[in-house]
């Protein structure tokens, strides 16, 4: 199975990506953890995204596609069958760079899933995120709220507000994602790879929501 997650930012990809590969047993396959790696391992991919990253740049699509070129070819991806992208592509072009990595392997996606959330409620699920400093927990303050306001269950630290979730930033990650990214959903309908689910609803249940529809893509 060779998926793609869309959705808006807050839409819950990256919980859904690895739900899908935990089920499906294929890798996962995130952008943010591919920049990270090549970051972090000093690669030559690394050494240069990096230079745009601290510059606070986009890092040019050519980089981001080699790192997924080079991702996807690896051996674990063969051995067990596919993977889910979680975070790419984010373009038109990107998604048309993705068909000419994936043909150049003998490859082909099997279904482009769609987590479609309202706007409104995506700025809600953002700006209420909170998050601990010292061991990463994440909270909601309406969804998912810690036992003493502002301070974390498990070790006991301020729960923080991350800047990319405060709402003029949150607003202008959604303009983009409006912009850049929306367009690829009557990209991949046209080629009839695309399957739209409700996000709106409990994790569990989104997830056999699109367990259910990448298995009528494959049955068509």
């Amino acid at each position: 199975m060779r998926l793609v997650l869309l959705g808006g930012p807050g839409a819950g990809k990256g919980t859904q990506a690895t739900a899908l590969a935990q089920h499906w047993h294929i890798v996962h396959i995130s952008t943010g953890d591919l920049f990270r790696y090549h970051r972090d391992h000093g690669t030559e991919l690394g050494v240069l995204a990096n230079q745009y990253m601290t510059q606070g740049q986009l890092v040019p699509d050519e980089l981001t596609e080699k790192m997924v070129e080079d991702r996807i070819g690896q051996s674990d991806v063969a051995v067990q069958g596919g993977f889910v992208l979680d975070g790419f592509p984010r373009t038109v072009p990107q998604g048309q760079a993705l068909s000419a990595i994936l043909a150049s392997q003998h490859q082909h996606l099997d279904a482009v899933l769609y987590i479609f959330v309202p706007e409104e409620i995506l700025e809600e699920r953002l700006v209420g995120r909170r998050v601990c400093p010292k061991c990463q927990a994440n909270y909601h303050v309406t969804f998912h709220s810690p036992r003493v306001a502002d301070t974390c269950d498990t070790c006991g630290a301020a729960l923080i507000q991350r800047e990319d979730d405060r709402p003029l930033t949150v607003q202008t990650r959604l303009r983009v994602y409006q912009e850049q990214t929306s367009p690829l959903i009557a990209f991949y309908e046209k080629v009839g790879l695309l399957r739209t689910v409700d996000g709106n609803q409990p994790p569990e249940r989104v997830t056999r929501a699109l367990v259910a529809a990448a298995g009528k893509v494959a049955d068509d």
